[in-house]
């Protein structure tokens, strides 16, 4: 027997009931998060949340110690296109950092696998705090989706003036009928992508992937029912008010929005 392993035996370490709270907190946060949070994430949780100060590498030792692995996928890379064309001028061109809510908006459509067949997501983000605004499924990727979306928006923020809204080039933003919704929003502006480039609507496509990754079975869902409380669960019950967003400074959009509006009412006092 190696002298030191002697007396490891004749004098063992006590038990930590701190390591022990924190553990229960990283499994507890990992199952809350569908198997989707890493390190990063628990790591921001515990400060945030817990006032538990841990390095990512620390929370990642003690993932693997508990079996914990993340169901996040590797990064896909996208082609981008050097030809510009679009309907509406790119306005937005990639600034994806404004000052305040309800400046900038995005909007996507993606597609959900069900049993059979897809059904249609659309949504709309604020990239002040990559928020979402407004959200609509539908069996059929048309504009009466995207409008759906986009007045769930408009009327859930109260009615915001001047916004701009930034899309893609899809039918069910260039059409007529999408058209008529922007302009029945006060003062909203369209902005465009450039064509086949995806990385100029970046962080509305970050949020799908994040959904997909993070929520979504890799057999889709059962039917279209299962597929919007699904969805709903994760925009209402994760990401809005719990998950840590890196743009946010790990920070839910919820609570940097919250703390946004609370930093203006104390400077208007």
């Amino acid at each position: 027997m190696n002298k030191s392993s002697y007396y490891y035996g004749k004098n063992p370490k006590s038990i930590s009931l701190v390591l022990i709270r924190i553990k229960a907190l990283i499994r507890q946060i990992f199952k809350q998060s569908n198997g989707s949070a890493g390190a990063r994430t628990i790591r921001a949780i515990l400060n945030n949340e817990h006032g538990i100060t841990l390095s990512r590498y620390k929370v990642a030792k003690l993932m693997a110690k508990l079996g914990l692995k993340s169901c996040q996928i590797k990064r896909h890379h996208y082609r981008q296109a050097d030809e510009k064309h679009s309907i509406y001028d790119n306005i937005l061109d990639r600034n994806f950092s404004p000052e305040a809510p309800n400046q900038v908006w995005t909007g996507d459509v993606t597609y959900i696998r069900i049993k059979g067949g897809w059904c249609y997501l659309a949504v709309v983000l604020d990239l002040y705090a990559r928020r979402l605004v407004g959200f609509a499924i539908s069996s059929s990727p048309d504009s009466k989706l995207t409008v759906k979306a986009l007045q769930m928006a408009y009327h859930s923020r109260m009615k915001p003036s001047g916004v701009l809204f930034h899309s893609d080039q899809g039918s069910h933003y260039s059409s007529q009928a999408f058209a008529k919704a922007v302009a029945d929003c006060s003062g909203m502006t369209h902005s465009m992508s450039r064509k086949g480039n995806c990385w100029d609507n970046a962080p509305t496509e970050r949020f799908f992937r994040s959904f997909k990754t993070e929520w979504m079975p890799k057999n889709g869902y059962e039917n279209m029912t299962e597929a919007k409380t699904a969805i709903v669960d994760y925009i209402w019950g994760y990401y809005q008010t719990i998950r840590p967003h890196a743009f946010n400074d790990y920070l839910s959009p919820a609570e940097k929005e919250k703390r946004y509006f609370n930093q203006t009412s104390y400077q208007l006092s």
